[in-house]
């Protein structure tokens, strides 16, 4: 519109630059100069910002960059941690930026690689059939054998001291023969913005290693890095406490699972189960208890 208006303009004025002496010529190129700069400024911004949208290809090796980028960063997060022993279970921390920690699980399990690998990546869809602090994991879309784009709600229950969290994100899986990495990090989907009656927590980066151990293949070493920006208003403490109380509570959802081959029943609501991890660590009790 607006270099429409300045043609108009140097139409009208012309006849009357014609009539002028001295300076018309210079005055005529300045118009001139003005419109063409107009032209390129306005008149086709869409042609000059435009960029082209990526191909299902270009998307999914992002997807899968993505994944295997949270993957190396999340083992490289996995050295330099503060240990501390809980009934067999391994647990470590570590501060990163800021006052922000990243805890370490460490703890072996009665399953073999391939068992576990099943359970926690082909099947991930049926985690909240064996762990109650799950309420749903839907795959949005699966990019190759290796990588997932995932949507997860954790449970709303009485006791959770985090609150209802949804999660987007994208999982990774690198497999060899006596060993398993799962790796994962939160993503941006225009698709599924956040959710109206959830807060948005980012995953990641983070990972699960499992691994067979050399004296028994049947079993295996299970390491895990939760590493999580929960959202929210909430006291870093209170964070601090819940996040690796979480790890034990999945561990032992998982135990059960591998020990009920394929059914899983929880043996108390999980409303009560973690009411009682609340009254165990308010009395200080041991954290391997609840």
């Amino acid at each position: 519109m607006l270099p429409a208006v300045v043609k108009l303009c140097c139409g009208i004025s012309y006849p009357h630059l014609r009539s002028m002496t001295g300076k018309q010529d210079e005055l005529i190129n300045v118009l001139f100069l003005l419109l063409n700069w107009l032209n390129v400024a306005f008149a086709e911004p869409k042609q000059r910002d435009m960029k082209p949208s990526p191909t299902k290809d270009q998307l999914f090796s992002s997807y899968v960059q993505q994944g295997q980028d949270a993957m190396q960063k999340a083992l490289d997060m996995l050295t330099d941690l503060v240990v501390a022993l809980s009934n067999g279970v391994e647990i470590c921390s570590k501060v990163m930026a800021g006052t922000r920690k990243v805890f370490r699980l460490q703890v072996v399990l009665d399953a073999d690689v391939d068992e576990l690998y099943d359970i926690l990546f082909v099947r991930v869809e049926e985690m909240h059939q064996w762990n109650p602090s799950i309420q749903q994991v839907k795959i949005l879309q699966r990019v190759g054998p290796e990588t997932i784009i995932t949507h997860e709600v954790s449970a709303g229950t009485a006791g959770n001291l985090i609150g209802q969290r949804d999660f987007l994100s994208v999982r990774h899986s690198c497999r060899q023969r006596s060993c398993a990495y799962l790796g994962g990090a939160a993503i941006q989907l225009e698709s599924l913005p956040p959710q109206t009656g959830f807060v948005r927590a980012e995953d990641g980066p983070t990972c699960i290693i499992i691994e067979a151990l050399d004296e028994d293949s049947s079993r295996s070493r299970f390491t895990w890095l939760l590493n999580m920006d929960v959202k929210g208003w909430l006291p870093t403490s209170l964070v601090n406490q819940a996040l690796p109380r979480a790890q034990l509570d999945f561990t032992r959802h998982l135990r059960r699972r591998l020990a009920a081959g394929g059914t899983y029943c929880s043996l108390f609501p999980n409303d009560v189960i973690m009411s009682m991890c609340v009254v165990m660590s308010a009395y200080q009790l041991p954290l391997y208890m609840c």
